[in-house]
């Protein structure tokens, strides 16, 4: 059986370099080891799929925390201007919500998933349910694929296989596996915007708790800021979640805490002020009913405990001392962080195919010619907003139209 070019993986990724490369009059054939496509793809931004960021290139890296440099000139060959025109052209109409984020106007990733489907068999891409075993290739570079069942010829190959977060979509690593046996360096993949779990019991006795406009810290054992966000948090039954957390995760390097302000909107002096108008509103109540206007219920305990203050204190016997020790507990909420939840529950995988193996401007490996990398397995991350598959996008771009023009033929021999 024999192909122009093989891609590895039906996700995002694999399937836009599939349509990209195919576009360009290549014989493609798509191997996807699950029995449908973009199992993924299906439950991003809670199933409405937030499918890029309407932003420039530059403003997207400023969104990458590691190895951005490396994504410059995808980022520029194929901007989120690029990712918005190519599904809008082709009958899935977007829109654009807070932060920049785009959506599909249907709010269903079915939509997404439909047009790249679409164009997949309009540009003539075969997709086959195969489970990839073995890259194929020789001293001149990629000869194809060797599936559990059958061998695949072709000249080039793209491996597009994911990372390991969401396993049950069928992000099991086994492209990291496949990339080495070819001499590449697999970064040590982990959880990037992913929860973090919490010391302590603070955290779990708030559960359910969801939390908007607040000031979030990541700061570690020297007192240095890591990352600083402001917007929304939850309270799980193992610590923290919501976008905050997950962007600060990505962060996260040995022991840290995360500091939250839970009222930012007002300096320390005009809060005081605040709670000195409630206390004398609500003076002949306990301490427990007197912060109801400014402190969820399920936070008030919690609170109280920390400032050492008796939550059946009659409000109008709080003393100043205990009262400044209030207003320092809600401007810098402190908790350690044990460490992250497992990969598994990860949004993106952070690590995978070593960069500096692949060239930034075509994405083919430096080992192999013959062989390129799209999307989440190459060691490249993002925070919520989007931005996760603008990269995905832009890399398939870029590998599908260099793999395409064959520069594999020139660097092969």
């Amino acid at each position: 059986m024999n192909y122009d070019g093989i891609v590895i993986g039906g996700g995002p990724a694999g399937m836009f370099a599939a349509i990209t490369a195919a576009r360009k009059g290549q014989k493609v054939l798509l191997l996807e080891r699950n029995q449908r496509l973009g199992k993924k793809l299906l439950i991003t931004g809670k199933g409405r799929c937030n499918v890029t960021n309407d932003c420039d290139g530059q403003e997207v890296l400023k969104n990458v925390p590691r190895n951005g440099r490396f994504l410059y000139s995808a980022l520029t060959a194929f901007p989120p201007k690029s990712t918005m025109d190519f599904f809008e052209k082709n009958g899935c109409p977007l829109k654009t919500e807070r932060g920049n984020r785009v959506f599909p106007v249907s709010d269903q990733a079915g939509s997404i998933l439909d047009c790249l489907k679409t164009q997949l068999d309009k540009s003539g891409v075969t997709v086959k349910t195969h489970r990839v075993t073995e890259i194929l290739h020789d001293e001149q570079g990629i000869t194809g694929v060797q599936t559990e069942h059958q061998t695949f010829f072709a000249k080039w190959v793209i491996l597009a296989t994911g990372g390991l977060s969401y396993p049950t979509t069928g992000s099991t690593g086994g492209g990291y596996a496949m990339a080495q046996r070819l001499g590449h360096t697999v970064i040590a993949p982990e959880g990037s915007l992913v929860p973090l779990e919490t010391e302590g019991e603070d955290c779990q006795q708030m559960q359910g708790l969801s939390l908007r406009n607040v000031g979030v810290k990541l700061v570690n054992e020297k007192n240095k800021v890591l990352y600083k966000d402001f917007g929304e948090l939850l309270f799980t039954h193992f610590g923290i979640s919501g976008p905050t957390v997950l962007s600060a995760s990505a962060h996260l390097k040995g022991k840290c805490r995360i500091v939250l302000d839970l009222k930012p909107a007002l300096e320390e002096n005009k809060l005081d002020s605040r709670i000195l108008r409630d206390l004398e509103m609500y003076q002949n109540r306990s301490m427990e009913n007197a912060l109801t206007d400014l402190l969820p219920r399920s936070m008030i305990p919690v609170i109280l405990r920390r400032c050492g203050i008796d939550a059946a204190m009659q409000a109008n016997s709080l003393t100043k001392q205990l009262r400044r020790a209030l207003v320092q507990e809600l401007k810098a909420f402190s908790v350690s962080v044990v460490g992250k939840r497992p990969v598994a529950e990860a949004i993106v995988t952070s690590g995978g195919i070593k960069v500096s193996e692949i060239d930034p401007k075509t994405m083919e490996s430096k080992k192999i010619p013959g062989l390129y990398f799209a999307g989440e397995i190459i060691d490249c991350d993002a925070y919520t907003g989007g931005f996760n598959l603008q990269i995905a996008w832009a890399t398939a771009y870029v590998a599908g139209m260099h793999a395409a023009s064959c520069g594999v033929c020139e660097s092969a021999h």
